[in-house]
């Protein structure tokens, strides 16, 4: 493989020796086998392929100063894809068969957990699909789930950047009672338009608004979006946006660290009053904000004034980190160790 340059690793994908795979067939999983090819045989009627059933996760696994090699809430992520193949109508991956799967896909990817003290990380994808052929619409019989990894470096080189998001009205991510809460691919491919269309008019990413009413913020991009005002962390609550393990950890540090928290509907113009905003996902942990602009209304919302993100943003980015590369106590319980 050439040894790989740890310090400046993309976010992106590198190959690795080996993927887990695993079939549900005759209703029942079998055992998880050992892959070296990046390429999947796959049925060319697979309802993955036609109906969208087809869900995935993402995490991540640090090496520890102390050389060993620790993964971030797993169990958190399982219980995500169940919901997610529960919502769209798939075979359910058993929580022990994830573990078991990523575990492994881990220990046979030594090699490429980046060393301590890199910035980079080891970041794990179990995927699922509908694999077995439908032409009428309806859910499959069989089902894949994969589980590949690879290294990836800092989302953002050389510290953590604010960036600037675009308010978009034209485009829904998600339906109130749709996939909005599963993490499933339909729900970022319809993110998409919205998205290039961001990216091509000089912004990080788009922000979405509900989609009954577009008064409240929802999802920030693929993202949650949290704001900050008066010592308190306030995130949205809605019936669309999928519920994100970074975000649901860094409410409960803000707690630990004497910040409040909501969990409520946040209407647009709130945008105002918060002295601090980010979005929060596995990739990045936080983005911070510098700008949120409203084409639509015309309105420019501003954050990060000196090109600094927010000092709580700060102080829930680090102490988040720190339990995960395991340079700070992991009073939570949220790391296990891969033996």
């Amino acid at each position: 493989m050439g040894t790989l340059d740890w310090k400046n690793l993309p976010f992106g994908y590198i190959k690795t020796d080996f993927n887990i795979r695993c079939h549900y067939k005759d209703g029942k999983w079998g055992k998880p086998e050992v892959s070296q090819s990046e390429y999947i045989d796959i049925h060319i009627a697979a309802t993955g392929l036609h109906y969208g059933q087809e869900a995935f996760e993402g995490l991540k696994a640090y090496m520890g100063k102390d050389g060993k090699i620790r993964v971030f809430r797993w169990d958190e992520n399982a219980s995500r894809l169940i919901s997610s193949a529960n919502g769209i109508k798939m075979a359910p991956v058993p929580a022990e068969l994830f573990r078991e799967a990523i575990f492994q896909a881990i220990n046979l990817n030594k090699k490429f957990v980046p060393p301590f003290g890199s910035g980079a990380s080891l970041y794990v994808r179990p995927l699922l699909y509908g694999s077995g052929a439908e032409v009428g619409v309806k859910p499959a019989s069989e089902y894949t789930f994969i589980v590949f990894v690879t290294p990836v470096g800092p989302y953002f080189k050389g510290g953590v950047k604010p960036v600037n998001m675009m308010i978009c009205r034209d485009v829904d991510r998600a339906a109130p009672l749709g996939t909005g809460i599963y993490k499933v691919g339909g729900n970022y491919a319809a993110s998409l338009r919205a998205l290039v269309a961001a990216k091509e008019s000089g912004y990080g990413s788009a922000l979405f608004l509900d989609a009954r009413e577009k008064k409240y913020i929802d999802e920030c991009g693929p993202a949650n979006f949290y704001g900050i005002k008066n010592n308190t962390y306030i995130t949205p609550k809605s019936e669309s946006i999928l519920g994100s393990i970074t975000n649901k950890s860094l409410i409960q540090l803000a707690g630990s660290l004497g910040i409040k928290t909501e969990r409520r509907q946040v209407p647009v113009e709130e945008l105002a009053e918060f002295s601090e905003t980010g979005a929060c996902g596995t990739a990045a942990v936080i983005t911070p904000i510098g700008k949120i602009v409203d084409p639509e209304k015309n309105k420019i919302y501003e954050y990060c004034k000196d090109g600094k993100p927010g000092e709580l943003t700060m102080k829930l980015y680090n102490k988040l980190v720190g339990i995960q590369i395991g340079d700070m106590p992991d009073e939570f319980g949220w790391m296990t160790v891969v033996e």
